[in-house]
């Protein structure tokens, strides 16, 4: 496939667009983004294997005096830090009379259960026995073998990602009524990104797809849009390494070696049945540029409008997930 352009970086991160186009006037994608391609890329992720894990949140949220709690497939989770800092995590209903453990404080590194005072400090007792959880800088991992059903990996499948001591993260979480594969669908079609988020990007073509050797990734020049024709052209590569995430890294131009990673994280069904997913969504941006220095010092004032960036968008996506996989259950889904 072609390589396409190269993406190059100028003395300053902005570009000006020439002789914009309207959004109606833009090049029509549908005819390259074929169901074929995606469903294929889809396939692939499938097939990959994630030991169990999955993403229960933002390792920011696991504060001192409450555990992060999340329900996953159906089983409910807490973690928390015991006095080492050290991630505890485990079943979500309190073996002594079922209280939900989510409601319930850390003290001193010891979840005490609300109802009846039941101390739990990470190790097995009373029918309660700990699951394996991983915090990998970013995000916090669980996994749950029962629910996942493959052979456990000693950790999960995290993306290769930029030195967490240099960069400005954030985590945006969110959750639609679809199942895990919508998600990652959706991802997996580049080809919408300037039709369907014109606020969000612009001049996209996407220069390689996957192979048919089953290679998942989707190289794309996209512009990144600011305010009015400043734009930041780049090159992003998307890749599924597991059934659940899909990666975009900057490769070309602005912030290269930066990543947006989207996870998806069966939660269980609604009360009418229908699956539930989190989208949980880490950014991870780095630059080598020496104004970067003071983007990391606003990291604080930064993180919220990064996740307000990321909530637009997937207000958007996700009401296209929920809309495919409406489509699907229903046998009307095109293909």
């Amino acid at each position: 496939m072609s390589s396409g352009r190269p993406v190059r970086r100028g003395r300053f991160p902005l570009s000006l667009r020439r002789n914009p186009v309207a959004w109606e006037r833009q090049r029509p994608t549908w005819r390259e983004a074929r169901p074929g391609v995606i469903a294929q890329a889809l396939k692939g992720a499938q097939a990959r294997p994630s030991g169990n894990w999955y993403v229960v949140g933002a390792g920011r949220d696991v504060r001192d005096d409450r555990p992060l709690a999340r329900t996953v497939a159906g089983q409910e989770v807490v973690v928390w830090r015991d006095t080492t800092g050290r991630l505890v995590a485990g079943p979500g209903i309190c073996p002594h009379l079922g209280a939900p453990l989510r409601d319930s404080p850390v003290r001193c590194g010891t979840l005490v259960c609300h109802w009846h005072g039941l101390a739990l400090r990470g190790t097995a007792f009373a029918g309660w026995e700990p699951l394996p959880v991983h915090d990998d800088g970013v995000l916090v991992w669980v996994r749950l073998d029962g629910v996942g059903g493959e052979a456990p990996l000693a950790a999960p499948v995290v993306p290769v990602r930029p030195d967490l001591a240099g960069a400005v993260s954030a985590v945006y979480a969110g959750v639609g009524t679809c199942e895990p594969e919508d998600i990652v669908a959706n991802r997996l079609d580049p080809w919408h990104g300037a039709w369907f988020h014109p606020y969000s990007f612009v001049d996209l073509t996407v220069v390689d797809t996957p192979s048919a050797t089953g290679e998942d990734g989707f190289a794309v020049d996209v512009s990144f849009k600011l305010a009015g024709r400043l734009v930041v052209p780049v090159r992003a590569v998307f890749t599924a390494p597991e059934p659940r995430t899909v990666v975009m890294h900057i490769t070309e131009g602005e912030g290269r070696g930066s990543v947006v990673e989207t996870h998806a994280t069966p939660l269980g069904p609604d009360d009418r049945g229908r699956p539930r997913t989190a989208v949980v969504e880490a950014v991870v941006a780095a630059s080598d540029r020496a104004g970067f220095t003071v983007a990391r010092r606003m990291t604080p004032l930064l993180r919220p409008l990064v996740r307000a960036a990321a909530g637009r968008l997937w207000r958007d996506d996700l009401a296209y997930a929920e809309r495919r996989w409406q489509l699907r259950s229903t046998g009307r889904f095109p293909g």
